[in-house]
């Protein structure tokens, strides 16, 4: 065979493979994008002069893909896979040095390698906008639910407001008029109590609604923190459950409804003993930025299941058994971080456990 059908065989390889790495491209599953950068890296094989002897490594995103084991004395091509204007990855040919020099690749086999990473480029920068979308959408959608839960339960809470009161008002007038029968005084005794936690049961609604007014003053987050753990003080010897208080600065400024705050504090400490083990460890840690103030609070619990971390602070999602949970804390939590501009994001530890991270601006 002559140089010049050599060339344009080799010239008919590269376009054959510039023509199924397209294809492969283009019919990529994103959920499985391993299979789609294997068959990408053999189809990239096949067109280099000794298919055989090449071998193929593609390493992007911390994926690897090899077509066979490559070891040091193998000599090699290289171009890189950029996304969005930041190295990501490599893609590589390689022969074995005991039989080839560099000078057996062609000049051709680097521009194929160029043409190939700067696909696997454009479709990673596709996978990630798909990814972004996604989420975006999701955030959207959970927005739009939280907005809509919000208006209901402002009208439930408001609904039931007026006859809970009521309730309560004519059944201690009631108990007043019996106090020589205790078995009636007993039974009023138990309507005036359930009556009182339906009425803190929609005190939260109202919260989570952000019905309820605030005081917003310029408040010491830490005296709120002590004070909180003060009061559980007696909860976490009694679940037998340590904790630590990481706090560096004698005050943390912010503008805050200090009801509010206190409610914060206090609901996230309480979740963090709940879901600690015995002689597990609670840590309540506070610092500040410039804007902002930070406060986290972790457990070393069973931590939060990946379907549960979307829906955490939904009103009534719980994961505590029946009766133990009303599903509100969390997101009335929410509720209040949220008409204080701020944020709050759950994740789990790296070991055991989860963390609760809450942003809240100064705006001193």
């Amino acid at each position: 065979m002559n140089s010049t059908e050599s060339a344009l065989q080799e010239r008919i390889k590269e376009l054959t493979c510039l023509y199924e790495v397209s294809s492969i491209i283009v019919n990529a599953d994103v959920e499985n994008i391993e299979n789609t950068l294997k068959a990408i890296a053999f189809s990239l094989k096949k067109a280099f002069s000794y298919p055989k002897e090449t071998d193929i490594i593609i390493l992007v995103n911390t994926i690897l893909i090899k077509t066979n084991q490559v070891f040091d004395g193998h000599i090699k091509l290289r171009a890189d896979i950029v996304v969005f204007n930041k190295l990501a990855g490599t893609i590589s040919a390689y022969l074995n040095q005991s039989k080839f020099s560099k000078k057996d690749f062609l000049n051709e086999e680097q521009l194929l390698l160029n043409s190939i990473a700067l696909k696997l480029g454009n479709l990673f920068e596709r996978i990630e906008i798909r990814k972004n979308e996604i989420s975006l959408k999701r955030q959207m959608e959970h927005a739009d639910r939280l907005n809509i839960l919000g208006e209901l339960t402002a009208g439930i809470a408001h609904e039931l407001n007026t006859p809970l009161a009521n309730i309560l008002g004519y059944a201690e007038l009631l108990k007043d008029h019996l106090n020589n029968n205790n078995q009636s005084t007993a039974d009023l005794e138990k309507i005036i109590q359930n009556t009182i936690f339906s009425r803190e049961v929609v005190k939260k609604l109202m919260f989570f609604a952000c019905e309820m007014p605030q005081e917003m003053t310029r408040v010491n987050i830490i005296p709120s923190i002590k004070d909180a753990i003060d009061l559980l003080d007696t909860t976490f010897r009694k679940q037998q459950v340590k904790y630590i208080v990481k706090i560096e600065e004698e005050a943390l400024w912010l503008r805050a409804d200090i009801i509010q705050l206190t409610q914060i504090i206090f609901n996230l400490i309480i979740n963090a003993i709940y879901f600690s083990p015995k002689n597990g460890l609670v840590t309540i840690s506070t610092f500040q930025t410039d804007t902002d103030v930070i406060l986290k609070i972790s457990d070393e619990g069973p931590g939060i299941a990946r379907e549960a971390l979307e829906k955490i602070f939904q009103p009534f999602f719980t994961t505590k058994p029946i009766g133990e949970g009303s599903g509100l804390g969390l997101s009335v939590v929410h509720g209040i971080i949220s008409s204080h501009k701020g944020t709050i994001i759950a994740k789990n530890n790296s070991v055991k456990g989860c963390t609760f991270t809450v942003t809240l601006p100064k705006q001193l």
